[in-house]
């Protein structure tokens, strides 16, 4: 057999453009759609039915059923879709997948698609050098579509000639002949192919290749094709690893979903094979052209037919998974809620994960000021301690989320973005930073209430109303803030409350500096216990500084 180490590698090379392409095209597409694909999801997901629609227009797109359910595993967490809805979205994904098969058995071998691939590539450049990031967008789309199909080519011609070197099958006819072994042997080959390739598209198009030229019947090829069902699993499952509890569910019913699929399919697989190959053929065995069509046919109505049989079972997935995953209290309350699932499937999604744990990090600064007041308040020497360490754990959480941000930022900007997408992001870290900071005002607020306690020091009740309406100022603000981070993308950020409430704080605590004064010259508290007063009111005033820089960030960046 004539087949060298450099014809293995011109093979592998040929799968990488092929890879590559469909990176591309999909990353463009999204990039292109973002925008519409978050408002596709959030608005078509109302029942199990429409979620099954919405899954397969989206993944029909972005020609990426794994890009799809990474997605959806980051939209549960980001709240944009619930668990139940989740579950329609991956069932319409399987079927969305589908339509790859189709244009590679279509195009890629009754349409030498690849003759106009560098013609549609010179064409692109002028979408490419194009000022308006939407018209480079579609160039690189063009581009990736082109690529695709020229690693298509490039596979088939890379691929050995079989009937030239019958010997290249001496390994797999030792298992093509042991009846419903060979089945479960080709489905896990398939499965481990999608594991390392890392998509069930370049596994599908390698299946229909080796088919084509012979390599193996119809009947294993259907077998891998069910393999690569379960394969495609394993990279939300992946994404989840790291995620909380909404993530790792989610995940969890793709995998359920594909594998029982799997498993009733096995069940009536020599019929079902031979009923798909009888409708396109009437002949005893397909031939070369008819093939890629059967494979296609076969991986298109079997994911139907799962979707029509366990899409009446959504409630009872979702049972199961929450049974699978309980819940922990601690691991929902502190861990990062939403950017913990790894990159979403393009770098202009990500950013919406970034703006989600903003909001859940401000809910979190939110809560620890409302330790503090009760801190201030309490008497009880245990009870104090439980809220002072509540103050201190969360204030050390809120470090390790601005870093963990942070960092994630940092990846996004490793990717291609919009212009929009690089300016949105260095406003998306310094309200991170200001967050932080809001947190680390609080605990030096628990900190001056821990200096009371130790010292023994205690005010008045007129100067315990003083601060407490500078509390309920700054509880304002904070809840101003919050009402700015959850506004969608497409609403315009009114500012005009928010400096409304930062005046509030600003000339209140100007008033509190000359009472303060005041209050020294005629000795109505200790010089000791004045600092302390003066030190509480203008922290306050710091957070205030802080929660409205949040909110000028955000108008900022939705200007852009």
């Amino acid at each position: 057999m004539d087949y060298s180490f450099l014809d293995f590698l011109t093979l592998a090379g040929s799968l990488g453009l092929f890879l590559f392409g469909m990176k591309i095209m999909s990353e463009s597409l999204q990039k292109v759609a973002g925008s519409k694909m978050r408002s596709i999801l959030s608005i078509m997901t109302s029942n199990r039915f429409f979620g099954v629609l919405t899954g397969f227009l989206v993944t029909a797109i972005i020609q990426s059923s794994s890009a799809t359910t990474v997605m959806v595993v980051g939209f549960v967490n980001a709240g944009l879709i619930n668990l139940t809805q989740s579950i329609g979205v991956i069932m319409g994904a399987n079927i969305g997948t589908t339509v790859t098969a189709w244009l590679i058995s279509i195009f890629g071998f009754k349409v030498q698609i690849s003759d106009f691939a560098l013609p549609l590539i010179a064409f692109s450049l002028l979408l490419i050098f194009s000022k308006r990031a939407n018209r480079r967008s579609w160039g690189e789309c063009i581009v990736g579509f082109s690529l695709l199909f020229m690693g298509l080519d490039f596979l088939k011609n890379s691929m050995p000639d079989i009937s030239k070197s019958p010997e290249m099958l001496g390994f797999l006819q030792n298992y093509t002949n042991i009846g419903f072994a060979s089945t479960l042997i080709f489905l896990f080959i398939g499965t481990i192919l999608t594991v390392v390739i890392q998509s069930s598209s370049a596994t599908m198009a390698l299946t229909i290749i080796m088919c084509n030229q012979g390599w193996i019947s119809f009947d294993l090829a259907a077998a891998m094709v069910l393999g690569e069902n379960v394969g495609t699993t394993i990279t939300a499952n992946l994404a989840a690893a790291v995620g909380n509890v909404s993530a790792k569910r989610t995940a969890r019913v793709h995998f359920i979903f594909n594998l029982l699929g799997v498993v009733w399919m096995l069940l009536i697989f020599k019929w079902f094979t031979a009923a798909v190959a009888g409708f396109v053929s009437d002949k005893a065995v397909l031939t070369a052209t008819e093939t890629p069509i059967a494979l296609s046919m076969f991986h298109t109505s079997f994911n139907i037919i799962n979707v029509l049989i366990f899409v009446w079972f959504t409630p009872l997935l979702r049972k199961i998974v929450i049974w699978m995953v309980p819940s922990k209290e601690d691991e929902e309350e502190f861990r990062l809620k939403y950017i913990t699932t790894g990159m979403l499937s393009t770098s202009e999604l990500s950013i919406l994960q970034v703006k989600k744990e903003a909001r859940f990090f401000a809910k979190h600064t939110k809560k620890m000021f409302g330790f503090f007041k009760k801190l201030i308040m309490e008497t009880n020497e245990n009870k104090f301690t439980e809220l002072y360490a509540q103050i201190q754990k969360y204030e050390s959480i809120s470090d390790k989320v601005e870093v963990e941000i942070a960092n994630y930022v940092s990846k996004i900007s490793q990717y291609k973005l919009s212009e929009q997408g690089r300016l949105r992001i260095g406003g998306v870290l310094k309200l991170s930073g200001d967050l932080e900071s809001i947190a680390d005002c609080v605990y030096n607020l628990a900190r001056t209430a821990n200096r009371m306690r130790e010292k023994k020091i205690t005010f008045n009740d007129e100067a315990m109303e003083k601060l407490q309406l500078m509390f309920t100022m700054v509880d304002t603000s904070l809840d101003v803030m919050r009402e700015n981070l959850a506004q969608e993308e497409e609403v315009t950020i009114h500012l005009e409350k928010a400096y409304e409430v930062e005046d509030q704080i600003n000339n209140y605590r100007d008033h509190l500096k000359a009472e303060h004064l005041d209050n020294l010259s005629n000795n109505v508290y200790s010089y000791e216990a004045g600092i302390i007063f003066n030190d509480i009111f203008s922290e306050c005033e710091k957070i205030g500084d802080y929660v409205i820089n949040v909110s000028e960030a955000l108008n900022e960046n939705e200007k852009r």
